[in-house]
């Protein structure tokens, strides 16, 4: 599984040992995780939880990845942005008890962390735990466990709800401010890393002409 890792500017200072984490966790249940900043103050490209969101699903829905993990300081304005588009379903993750459920509750593709918000001394830790029951489980087996057919069923019904209530993801980024789009997509490693993963659907072409 490819993960994605995407801070907003406010916790950006963080990027960096968000990453060790997450990579320290989730390589040792064999998956790769790629990271797409904002990864400091100083960086061009600063991201906005607005743009978090965009680019969750972005990477989502062109396949790019497969997860993916991302937060703002309270965890609430990347979640809901997050949620806003097609094909994402985003869970707030505060400990690990929240990470285990999301996943086998939920059986989401993405998470948002409060990276500020009660983010103190040991919050290292808290993430590795955190990370480690995101990943080391098979999702979607139910908690508890003889819950699992009504909660794999109001999953399905969720997913179908939402084709209804999204839009199509290339119309999206077809009639979205196309400067707020491009800006999004600008960061220093955006270009090699979607174009080394993404699909060969119209939504990546569409992607990629803008970034060529």
């Amino acid at each position: 599984m490819k993960i994605a890792l995407i801070n907003e500017n406010s916790q950006c200072a963080k990027n960096e040992m968000i990453y060790n984490s997450l990579k320290k966790v989730a390589e040792k249940y064999g998956h790769e995780v790629l990271n797409f900043g904002t990864y400091n103050a100083e960086d061009e490209t600063q991201l906005t939880y607005v743009e978090a969101g965009l680019l969750t699903a972005i990477l989502l829905n062109t396949k790019t990845v497969d997860f993916v993990v991302t937060g703002c300081g309270t965890g609430e304005g990347a979640m809901l942005a997050a949620n806003s588009f097609p094909n994402v379903l985003c869970g707030h993750i505060v400990d690990p008890s929240d990470a285990y459920m999301f996943m086998q509750i939920n059986d989401g593709n993405a998470v948002s962390f409060p990276f500020a918000k009660g983010f103190g001394w040991g919050a290292e830790l808290n993430l590795e735990y955190c990370f480690n029951e995101l990943f080391a489980h098979e999702a979607g087996n139910g908690y508890p466990k003889e819950r699992v057919v009504p909660e794999q069923r109001n999953k399905k019904i969720l997913d179908e709800v939402k084709k209804v209530t999204h839009k199509d993801m290339l119309e999206i980024v077809k009639n979205i401010d196309q400067e707020f789009l491009k800006h999004t997509i600008s960061g220093r490693n955006f270009k090699s890393l979607f174009e080394a993963n993404c699909d060969n659907s119209a939504l990546s072409t569409h992607i990629k002409n803008l970034i060529n």
